[in-house]
């Protein structure tokens, strides 16, 4: 491939996951783009062959999408150790190649949560500025729903696609939630529950996180392939090394190659849309006598408040069959609870999984038995197993940041990313809350309990956030409500690092938003002198 720079770029996006694809996407056409990301291109063909390393116990999670090695090292120097690379993709399509697909608009209180419930900032921006960027959202990622949830936030039409029918355990869960008093409802999904775009609908492999070998789940190479028919041109394997600027705006990135060379890219505009560890880790590697402390940090904000989402699981056992792993992700929820968020409480939702218990693969796999006994073990140990999930809101903390490694480099050379992740009070109290929820729902349906993820044993969701957050003051964030670095003229940012509080909901739909509504003003920018 011709990984040479690209002449008269107007904008130059560094990152090919959903945010930097929507915005390439969006602005192609229009203007000449480029787009550098890190990682390679994956052939879609060998989705099969990435199915079946995702089923084998021999293989860990990062093993599916090839992570590991010098390129991907990372410190975790935190009070709290974060598995870095077990979250990840670097590639064209990022993430969201191997994320679930739940997609979720923040609720309106998460805007203002220190106005209403008194904890972190407020965004400078409320939900009725991003719904019209939510329902778009909800048509570019094709996602299927229904409005049957009376906790969500206000919807302005119907979802693209009909949502997914509950499943059997759904069922099971739906008649002790009754007796308890606590509503259910559907789970808004990025995969097609029929045809879309060209795309397929489910087809129902049930190994949806580590990967979708149909492609009826979204992922980011649907933007990025439509931004190439456009005219953009998307290099892969060019990791951006530095970007060099001027005291008021960059002036090009710095790429290297896999043959060992570095290119130097120059546009009009730069988009960051690496996510919530490369992008503020980017701007610490661009330090210069101008910036020392960091490329567009002269709040000090850069890597500050990374936040992720934290997990709070009960799981059981029923004397029946509760058809377990015939879905890769779930169907129902519950977010009756969220908006009860204050001081002593973080924003939680239920997740009623349809996905609990061993795979019989693994079983199969890892046993010594063969033949009627392999058999007789798996009838006994599948099937009847029944989980919930919940994801809890953490806080936004000075003290939890992204910085750079002192004695740690990558494959050329330069500081690895040092997770420093720290966890509040306030989430670990909500995650008993969301126990003692759980439990309640597993005894009445006369579960014995088999495990649980308590305060304790939690760990995070994989959704990086909050590393340049947005904000009207540029004495205490990175971003203007644009996306807009507050010290650059022609840099945005698009990722769920802009994030100043992150609610309880997955965030790929609102960093998709949020990339909808930064194009637009990109594009507004672009006839505007003072980007030139």
């Amino acid at each position: 491939m011709d990984r040479t720079p690209v002449p008269d770029a107007d904008v130059c996006v560094v990152g090919a996951g959903p945010a930097g694809g929507i915005v390439a996407d969006k602005l192609a056409g229009d203007y000449e783009v480029v787009v550098l990301d890190a990682g390679p291109r994956f052939d879609f063909e060998d989705r099969p062959e990435r199915q079946e390393r995702a089923i084998r116990p021999h293989y860990g999670r990062p093993d599916v999408w090839e992570m590991g090695g010098p390129r991907d090292d990372h410190a975790t120097s935190g009070e709290w150790s974060y598995p870095l690379n077990h979250a990840r993709v670097k590639g064209i399509g990022g993430s969201t190649l191997h994320w679930q697909g739940m997609v979720m608009r923040l609720h309106e209180a998460d805007f203002n949560s220190g106005s209403t419930r008194g904890v972190g900032p407020d965004w400078p921006i409320d939900y009725e500025d991003l719904r019209p960027y939510y329902a778009e959202a909800e048509r570019e990622l094709g996602v299927a729903g229904a409005a049957d949830n009376p906790y969500g936030p206000p919807r302005e039409e119907p979802y693209p696609m009909p949502a997914f029918p509950p499943s059997y355990s759904d069922s099971l869960f739906a008649e002790a939630c009754e007796e308890l008093g606590i509503d259910m409802h559907s789970v808004p999904n990025a995969r097609n529950s029929e045809s879309y775009e060209g795309r397929s609908q489910c087809v129902g492999y049930g190994t949806c996180q580590p990967v979708c070998p149909s492609g009826a789940k979204y992922d980011a190479t649907v933007h990025t392939e439509r931004a190439e028919e456009k005219g953009a041109t998307v290099i892969d394997r060019a990791p951006v090394q530095y970007l060099e600027h001027g005291p008021d705006r960059i002036e090009s990135a710095v790429y290297a190659t896999p043959g060992g060379e570095e290119h130097t890219q120059s546009a009009e505009v730069f988009v960051l849309a690496c996510g919530g560890v490369e992008t503020p880790r980017l701007l610490l590697l661009s330090a210069s006598e101008t910036y020392p402390d960091g490329l567009a940090n002269t709040s000090g904000a850069v890597g500050r408040y990374f936040m992720d989402h934290l997990f709070a699981g009960t799981g059981g056992v029923l004397d029946a069959q509760t058809r377990q792993n015939h879905v890769g992700f779930y169907t129902s929820s519950s977010q009756q609870f969220y908006d009860e968020a204050d001081k002593e409480y973080a924003p939680f939702k239920l997740e009623f999984f349809n996905y609990d218990g061993p795979s019989p693969v693994e079983m199969a796999l890892s046993g010594e038995d063969w033949g009627d006994d392999l058999l007789a073990r798996l009838r006994e140990g599948y099937g009847n197993h029944l989980g919930i999930g919940g994801l809890v809101e953490q806080r936004p903390q000075e003290a939890s940041y992204i910085g750079l490694a002192e004695d740690q480099t990558d494959d050329h050379g330069n500081p690895v990313p040092d997770v420093h992740w720290t966890v509040d009070d306030r989430a670990l109290r909500t995650i008993e809350r969301a126990n003692e929820i759980q439990g309640e729902i597993l005894t009445e349906l006369g579960a014995e309990i088999s495990w649980q993820v308590g305060p304790d044993e939690t760990g995070p969701a994989y959704h990086h956030m909050g590393t340049t957050r947005m904000g009207t003051d540029p004495g205490d964030s990175v971003v203007d409500s644009t996306g807009r670095t507050h010290d650059l003229a022609n840099c945005w940012i698009a990722s769920s690092s802009v994030f100043p509080t992150g609610g309880a909901v997955n965030p790929t739909l609102t960093i998709a938003a949020l990339a909808l509504r930064t194009a637009d003003h990109i594009d507004r920018a672009l006839g505007d002198s003072s980007t030139r």
